[in-house]
């Protein structure tokens, strides 16, 4: 890990990375790579964890070509230097800030949307002019064994390497002199991340995840809200950081919305989902008994079918739940959902603003009142009105945490911004020395007094 580090080092000394054209050819590399080796994604997705590849190609390929068009469309006004006001006290003289990379950046992957998740972090390192070393999940091995080989055999390590292993490798990364650190992964995880950074003050990124609720008002269009809310839980088998955790429904269509959710259900994947090429499965044991344990038979009014041998669960709901069941004391992140009934809007507000902020929140609505008063009173990192997840494919909206959730933010501009540090620089006149700053000081002060008025 020395010696990565010390090649990124002498890569980045180098200066090649400063220039807007070196940036924008890598950024076309790493997509034309990724399009001349599509199937072989494909491939390695099915054989970590059977993502569809319709699945495969939306949430992983799709976002991340939409992400460097973006970065490429715009990254020659971003890295301009931007002149700024100067300030009368320092007449005469100009000011500006000068976007300046932080050096190598450290981007350590997830294994939920594998390529996605490790790359789209990578695309505003690079936008920003830094080097980049990639730390993929040892528990989506195929892919992670594929990303190092497209990696690894298309760029000079010194500039953009790959390095496998588990979590003695991810500790000998950050025990190395580091510039910027990304992690999306657990919370849990992300503590021991911020610890190991604090020792080398190294400025991170963390995008972890949280219980994110949906909630479903009384003036919710029923069937649509079922739908989507199918959708964005099911989607890579609920693997999705953002996916609603679990929903509060006003108490009158509590029923009916679990009758709709059960038949979306059953549209999308068939009476036996299990038989289904569209769902996907656990990634892996550990993860798979997890899941498996927070399934109460009794409280099940939907799904509840295992199979441990394909590491399958069914997309499961559930119902006569309370924060005091299992499944509600940690983020799910699998196929369950729990359906939970409220009489008071208020009242629910109230208790979300006692549980720790959520990485998204979904609230299906049709009264403006409502709308106002979840977004308003509730604190979490980003959402949708009348939708789940999809806010994450508008590049325009940054996507980042809030307490537990994390902090820092990345997509579109904000990537750029998050792996740049602005330097601030005055550049003063020689024609013109001020006497009033130096010392003696005898007599000045009330000079300085009547001066801090006029300015």
């Amino acid at each position: 890990m020395e010696q990565v580090v010390k090649k990124q080092q002498q890569f980045f000394n180098s200066g090649k990375t400063l220039e807007i054209s070196f940036r924008k050819q890598q950024l076309q590399k790493l997509k034309d790579i990724l399009k001349e080796h599509e199937d072989e994604i494909y491939e390695s997705l099915n054989e970590d964890f059977r993502k569809p590849p319709f699945e495969s190609h939306a949430t992983e390929l799709f976002v991340l070509y939409q992400e460097i068009d973006h970065l490429l469309a715009n990254i020659d006004r971003w890295a301009k230097t931007k002149k700024v006001k100067s300030s009368f006290i320092n007449f005469p003289s100009k000011s500006y800030i000068k976007p300046q990379p932080y050096g190598i950046v450290l981007v350590i992957a997830p294994w939920n949307y594998p390529v996605q998740l490790a790359l789209n972090p990578v695309l505003g390192a690079i936008a920003a002019g830094n080097t980049v070393i990639l730390k993929p999940s040892e528990n989506a091995p195929h892919t992670s064994r594929l990303l190092a080989e497209l990696i690894n055999s298309n760029f000079d390590p010194g500039f953009f390497r790959a390095v496998e292993g588990d979590a003695e490798t991810t500790q000998s990364l950050l025990s190395e002199p580091l510039d910027y650190i990304f992690f999306t992964g657990s919370t849990h995880v992300g503590k021991i991340i911020m610890k190991s950074a604090a020792d080398q003050l190294t400025p991170l990124t963390l995008e972890l995840g949280g219980k994110s609720p949906a909630i479903v008002d009384r003036s919710a269009d029923l069937p649509l809200a079922a739908k989507r809310i199918a959708w964005g839980k099911f989607i890579n088998a609920g693997q999705t950081c953002v996916s609603p955790d679990y929903v509060y429904v006003h108490t009158s269509k509590h029923t009916e919305l679990c009758r709709l959710i059960q038949k979306e259900i059953r549209s999308f994947y068939g009476d036996d989902p299990s038989q289904s090429d569209d769902f996907a499965r656990i990634i892996n044991d550990k993860h798979f008994d997890r899941l498996a344990n927070l399934i109460t038979p009794e409280k099940v009014f939907h799904g509840g079918n295992t199979d441990p041998d394909t590491r399958y669960i069914e997309p499961t709901i559930m119902t006569e739940i309370s924060w005091d069941d299992p499944v509600m004391q940690e983020e799910i992140f699998g196929p369950i959902l729990p359906i939970l009934p409220f009489d008071d809007l208020g009242e629910i507000i109230s208790t979300l603003q006692n549980k720790s902020k959520p990485l998204a929140l979904y609230l299906f609505s049709t009264n403006n009142k409502n709308q106002k008063k979840v977004i308003r009173n509730l604190q979490f990192g980003g959402g949708c009105i009348n939708d789940t997840v999809a806010h994450l494919g508008n590049t325009e909206l940054p996507f980042g945490g809030i307490g537990n959730s994390g902090f820092g933010l990345y997509h579109g501009k904000t990537s750029f911004d998050t792996f740049t540090h602005p330097k601030s620089i005055m550049k003063k006149s020689n024609w013109l020395d001020i006497p009033m700053r130096y010392p003696p000081y005898k007599e000045k002060l009330k000079w300085l007094k009547k001066l801090t008025k006029f300015l």
